[in-house]
């Protein structure tokens, strides 16, 4: 049973979240809902929160109470709410399921972090709306990405990576860009970089280290990427328009978060019959080796 502080500590960490998500400070909120910033800390840190100050906060940050309290599913379009969320959540998992394509984020090397702000900035047209603001979120996103690598290696938590055989042809034809009109220079260069990766995620099927399963699915992904997060007996299920690969998106969409017991088992399923049609170990090797070949 889960214990009365572990549901207030589950409650600062969503107010974090969605405190980062709406671009506000810790002193715009205080002063909103009329305590001192020391309060709201506290709040986020797991202290009791009258239901009132509550109130105010969720108006505030354009939420509902419901989601805050984490009663039902959470739903966003900040990608900063998005991915905080998601680390809060691995921080406590023990074993996570991905489709995040074309490879999860959590299995990518340093160098695809080093071109990640460059391929952000890339996704987000001239034109688009404020987007001052949405170029100034990649440096909080890459904070919250940054910590998200730093618990994975930390931990020991399982991760089960099952990717597309076409979303990783995909990444090799067209290199880790943001978007299409880019000079051959650099469009070279991205695609060496998107080989790497794949060569990564190669080398990691035929030296696996404990815990990892990556398996290369030939049949058709589901539209929409998830992440199933387990601790203990408690599921949750994650759903995500945000992508971090080729063409990313950190602007555009509503990401799920919910525990609910029948889509958490739907997609178990889903998940369950991708795994038992992978092509695992030298065979995902092969497959994927056989892509770089080609591409």
């Amino acid at each position: 049973m889960i214990s009365d502080q572990e549901r207030l500590s589950a409650l600062g960490e969503r107010l974090r979240a969605y405190r980062l998500g709406s671009g506000q400070s810790p002193e715009q909120v205080a002063r909103k809902i009329g305590v001192s910033r020391a309060a709201l800390y506290r709040y986020e840190a797991g202290a009791p929160i009258r239901v009132d100050k509550l109130a105010r906060i969720a108006t505030f940050l354009g939420v509902s109470i419901t989601t805050l309290l984490g009663a039902g599913s959470e739903h966003t379009a900040s990608a900063i709410t998005f991915f905080s969320r998601l680390q809060q959540l691995e921080e406590q998992s023990d074993d996570i399921t991905v489709l995040f394509g074309p490879v999860s984020y959590l299995l990518t090397t340093d160098e695809f972090d080093r071109f990640l702000p460059r391929v952000l900035k890339e996704s987000i047209p001239p034109e688009a709306p404020q987007r001052a603001r949405s170029i100034q979120e990649i440096s909080a996103i890459m904070n919250i990405l940054a910590r998200r690598k730093a618990v994975w290696q930390r931990r020991e938590m399982r991760v089960t990576s099952i990717v597309s055989a076409a979303e990783i042809e995909q990444f090799l034809r067209s290199g880790f860009v943001g978007k299409p009109d880019l000079s051959p220079r650099v469009r070279q260069e991205r695609q060496r970089i998107s080989r790497a990766e794949v060569e990564h995620i190669i080398a990691m099927i035929e030296n696996p280290r404990p815990g990892i399963r990556i398996g290369v699915i030939e049949d058709s992904m589901p539209g929409g990427s998830f992440q199933l997060i387990r601790h203990g007996r408690s599921k949750v299920l994650v759903q995500s328009p945000f992508r971090l690969g080729s063409f990313a998106n950190i602007r555009l969409g509503v990401a799920q978060l919910t525990a609910s017991e029948e889509p958490v088992r739907l997609h178990e399923e889903v998940v369950d019959s991708l795994w038992s049609h992978a092509l695992k170990e030298a065979a995902g090797a092969r497959r994927l080796s056989r892509l770089v070949q080609e591409n």
